[in-house]
């Protein structure tokens, strides 16, 4: 029996991510506005960024509805992306501190959605 013990899988903050009803219009506003080029795009995602830096991303949400900040009748709709060099592994750490797997997991092979101990949902990938 191994007394060693696994290393930590490393994590670094890698993105944040809008939902939008238009991802290419506002990563079109946001490149625009901080000279960020796409790094990464489809008909549902937009991911703007440099080499070695944290990006920006723009999801489609088909019914996506306009934040009232600061009036609480319609919140704030972002979430955090965390790179990761290994997927089942960061998400076997992240449940162990809390996270929740959703069972549904719309690209599972390339990214996992959790959801904090407050139920905020953020990403983890191996994308950025």
């Amino acid at each position: 029996m191994s007394t060693e013990t696994p290393a930590a899988p490393t994590f670094r903050y890698s993105a944040v991510t809008f939902d939008c009803p238009d991802p290419a219009e506002l990563a079109r506003f946001y490149g625009d506005v901080l000279g960020l080029p796409v790094v990464y795009s489809s008909d549902h995602f937009v991911l703007l960024g440099q080499e070695g830096a944290a990006g920006l991303g723009f999801n489609r949400l088909t019914d996506h509805r306009r934040p009232t900040w600061p009036d609480p009748t319609q919140e704030k709709q972002a979430h955090i992306e965390l790179g990761v060099d290994d997927l089942d592994a960061a998400q076997a750490r992240l449940l162990t501190l809390g996270a929740v797997a959703p069972e549904f997991q719309p690209d599972p092979d390339r990214w996992r959605v959790l959801l904090d101990p407050a139920g905020h949902p953020f990403c983890i990938s191996t994308l950025v």
